[in-house]
């Protein structure tokens, strides 16, 4: 019986998710975007950034950077989500570009699509405002040697 106004203890997959979300937050990188990471399960991640001028190149739309960093990041997190010991590594990344963004909110939906010991393939895509895929990528990760418990804006609660 759980007493009132008391919240069931989260299950360990939870907890890890919770905690990526945390690291994430707190790569120093990360301060320079608007941007929010969520892990709804196993294998999947969705982030929602907020692109504005500042993120333009000399034509008026967001610089190829921007949409790297979106896809990168969530099919790493989708990938990294399986794996609650150690850091993973993009060791590549394909992209591809379908429609320039302007100023509003993009959502990158990650998933991850293999491998499961020490290499994992995942991918991304990008959804502007408007519903419409602006862009995709695939990456590889493999296992680093950083353990996850290690990293300072990494911290499972109760542990």
């Amino acid at each position: 019986m759980i007493a009132d106004g008391a919240l069931p203890a989260a299950n360990g997959a939870d907890q890890h998710y919770r905690a990526l979300e945390r690291l994430y937050a707190s790569a120093p990188v990360n301060a320079k975007f608007a941007s929010r990471l969520h892990i709804p399960g196993d294998g999947r991640s969705q982030l929602t950034f907020t692109v504005t001028p500042e993120d333009y190149h000399a034509a008026g739309a967001a610089h190829g950077t921007i949409y790297f960093k979106m896809l990168d990041d969530a099919a790493f997190y989708a990938a990294n989500s399986l794996v609650t010991d150690r850091f993973l590594l993009t060791t590549g990344f394909n992209l591809f570009f379908s429609k320039p963004v302007r100023a509003g909110q993009v959502t990158a939906e990650g998933r991850w699509v293999s491998g499961r010991r020490r290499v994992f393939v995942a991918e991304a895509r990008l959804v502007d405002a408007d519903g419409d895929e602006i862009g995709r990528g695939t990456g590889t990760f493999m296992r680093s040697r950083i353990a996850l418990s290690s990293l300072p804006g990494y911290a499972v609660d109760g542990l």
